[in-house]
């Protein structure tokens, strides 16, 4: 039986969600290994003179702790 753990974390791009999704991933997988899945709980927009300038998510990321040992 596998275990995972979900640990959650804030990211933000100037392109887009998706994005800013990516990057939470891709940071996360610095430190983190086995990454299973992401899930997305908020987005957020940050916006200046009536266009969106920062997108932001807040994601849930999970992985098999398993694979961390």
């Amino acid at each position: 039986m596998a275990v995972h753990k979900v640990i959650e974390v804030l990211s933000q791009s100037d392109k887009g969600w998706k994005e800013a999704a990516q990057a939470a991933v891709t940071e996360a997988a610095e430190t983190v290994k086995g990454i299973k899945s992401i899930y997305i709980e908020e987005f957020q927009g940050v916006v200046e003179n009536e266009k969106i300038t920062q997108y932001r998510v807040n994601a849930k990321i999970t992985f098999e702790v398993g694979d961390n040992r």
